[in-house]
């Protein structure tokens, strides 16, 4: 036997043992001849022809006619091209994985099939899922925003008896004030009015005791006393008037689309008191504990809803008579702001779950169940913590902890 001879059967050995292996795997095998035409292809090649289209009779080269070109150009390029087709008039999803390379000088090709159809399938039922679930998330996220709002503006609902009574205190005054200050001029009209007609009289000095006794019944002196006062407290009242304004527009502020600033938590909290205050006023005394705080990066708004859930319950947490006790601090990289109170104090089987939502401790119509898990939500928001610690008969202390700066990638 020559040299050549040799190899031949060397050859046709191989490609018996070939056709043994890839008789063996379940992926389909396809060999391509020199013309691209179906070499050889093992059993699950033909298998998946018969299954792709099972009425035509259709063999291993309808499924190299599914493989697109650039697949192809692809494989001969670097060695290998991948494709994934869906077979027309059916469900099947054909995986290809086409190879190309030079052998003895000549470009050998082949190509691997597998149906990925279960697998496609389980990808699309869970991209199916995933679009569900993040379709619900969003439609939970604008729930929860739009019951932030909601809560917001029924507390501000709720304090609109105490505002209007606030502002009209004011009003009342300056309006009295004015109808005062109206006596007054027309008064120093007349005296002015009296002065005129001396002054333009044949004998003005004539007329003298006459201005004084118009003077005296008009009782100016008094008047320039009195006069500074009443603009005084006026200018006091429309001042007040305008404090609690711009407090309530700061504190309604919403601001969606705004980035976390520097804010001042001592001027929202004081702010956020000046709104509630009506409802405090009459069976309360504030304390007021402060340390100096840096700028805090927030949403000053969301953090005043958060003060003024706190000074509400605080406050209703007082029966007769009690006192209400603001404190904050700064520790490390955070700060922190406390309202604690020395009124009825919460259980302990309740303390566990203040801040779910919908509990509440209150009676029917005096609470939602929603100011503390929305404060808890606006707190986690910031990155922050609120702590709470309460003693029944004793009180209870609530503890807002917020970093100065929010994390780099949470300050939108």
């Amino acid at each position: 036997m020559n040299e050549t001879d040799c190899t031949d059967s060397r050859r046709q050995s191989w490609g018996h043992e070939l056709a043994w292996a890839t008789s063996r795997i379940t992926a389909s095998a396809i060999l391509l001849d020199d013309d691209g035409g179906v070499c050889y292809a093992n059993p699950s090649a033909h298998a998946l022809a018969e299954k792709a289209w099972p009425h035509r009779g259709a063999g291993p080269a309808e499924l190299l006619r599914l493989l697109p070109r650039h697949t192809w150009d692809e494989a001969e390029r670097d060695g290998r091209g991948t494709a994934e087709v869906v077979v027309q008039d059916s469900s099947m999803v054909l995986e290809f994985v086409a190879c190309a390379g030079m052998h003895e000088g000549a470009l050998r090709r082949y190509v691997v099939i597998y149906d990925v159809s279960a697998r496609s399938s389980r990808e699309s039922e869970l991209q199916r899922r995933h679009d569900e679930l993040q379709s619900t998330y969003l439609r939970l996220a604008s729930a929860q925003e739009q019951l932030l709002q909601s809560e917001k503006m029924a507390s501000i609902g709720q304090l609109a008896a105490g505002v209007a009574h606030e502002i009209n205190n004011p009003i009342g005054y300056v309006h009295s004030n004015l109808g005062t200050l109206q006596e007054y001029v027309d008064a120093l009209l007349t005296l002015v009015d009296g002065y005129a007609d001396a002054i333009a009289s044949d004998d003005p000095a004539g007329r003298r005791d006459s201005l004084r006794t118009l003077r005296e019944r008009l009782d100016v002196d008094f008047i320039v006393g009195d006069v500074p006062k009443l603009l005084e407290e006026s200018r006091e009242g429309i001042e007040r008037v305008t404090k609690i304004v711009q407090d309530l527009k700061e504190f309604s502020h919403i601001g969606r689309d705004e980035s976390m600033r520097p804010s001042d938590l001592r001027k929202g909290l004081e702010s956020t008191l000046n709104i509630v205050w009506n409802d405090l006023k009459y069976k309360t005394r504030v304390e007021r504990h402060y340390a100096d705080l840096p700028l805090v990066e927030c949403h000053l708004s969301e953090i005043n809803q958060v003060f003024m859930n706190l000074l509400i319950n605080a406050g209703q947490a007082i029966s007769d008579r009690g006192t209400i006790t603001l404190a904050m601090g700064v520790e490390g990289d955070e700060v922190w702001v406390s309202v604690a109170d020395d009124g009825c104090g919460i259980p302990d089987e309740a303390l566990q779950r203040i801040f779910e939502p919908f509990y509440t401790t209150k009676p029917i119509g005096r609470g939602t169940g929603l100011g503390l898990a929305i404060a808890y939500r606006i707190v986690a928001k910031h990155h922050g913590r609120i702590e709470v610690s309460s003693r029944p008969g004793a009180g209870s202390l609530f503890r807002v902890v917020l970093p100065i700066a929010q994390p780099q990638l949470s300050r939108s």
